[in-house]
């Protein structure tokens, strides 16, 4: 039997976990392991139990989405797991700072919360697979900056191959490996290559910080994809 994808629910408020949880319990691959109402008490579960992916609301009173993720994807906890830890962050807000700083310290992800029940089920599964998860239209409403002027592209793009740019842009929709190797004609190991390439030359952490600097700049797949 595959092993399944261990979950936490972290938010404050039950009625949501309730549904939430419903959710994940349907889902023959997937297993709610916790649950948690603040972050603090996301970090001391998180501290007990193995988990694969995380469900993180970053609104919460304590300490919030954000400081959590930091905490829990720390170097000195990073190195007690067995497995990596991936964080997924709920807001309901279009414009978050809170959920941009969770981002920014790790956060494999962000979803609003009025997404489908089948999206967030595709989003832990694609993040527990190692891709990040950052839906073109959620990101609009996250960043808050429909019918903005985008800034200049960073010259860091210059510097990509003219594969790399098709690479680039094919993970600003959001596609996966799988998805960009079928597209382009390339093996999924070439794609992690490029993939990787990519994120170094332009100087990014991971996969959803690729997809919030195409947004931003107005580049690839990430405007307007659905």
């Amino acid at each position: 039997m595959t092993t399944r994808i261990r979950v936490v629910l972290v938010d404050d408020q039950p009625l949501f976990r309730h549904g939430v949880a419903a959710v994940v319990a349907a889902q023959p691959d997937l297993q709610l392991v916790g649950e948690a109402g603040s972050g603090a008490e996301a970090v001391a579960l998180l501290d007990a139990v193995e988990a694969d992916v995380v469900l993180m609301d970053i609104r919460m009173p304590d300490v919030d989405g954000a400081e959590a993720t930091r905490r829990l994807l720390s170097p000195e906890r990073a190195a007690r797991r067995t497995s990596p830890l991936r964080i997924i962050v709920l807001t309901t807000f279009g414009l978050d700072e809170r959920a941009r700083a969770a981002v920014d310290v790790g956060a494999a992800g962000f979803l609003l919360k009025d997404a489908s029940p089948e999206f967030l089920v595709s989003a832990i599964r694609a993040v527990h697979a190692g891709t990040a998860v950052a839906a073109a239209g959620d990101l609009s409403a996250l960043l808050g900056e429909t019918g903005r002027t985008a800034p200049p592209p960073p010259t860091e793009l210059a510097s990509l191959t003219e594969r790399e740019r098709r690479v680039f842009d094919c993970a600003a929709e959001g596609l996966s490996n799988a998805e960009i190797a079928a597209r382009l004609f390339l093996s999924e190991s070439t794609v992690k290559t490029h993939i990787s390439n990519v994120l170094a030359k332009l100087g990014v952490r991971d996969r959803v910080q690729l997809v919030v600097l195409a947004h931003r700049h107005g580049l690839g797949g990430a405007v307007g994809s659905d």
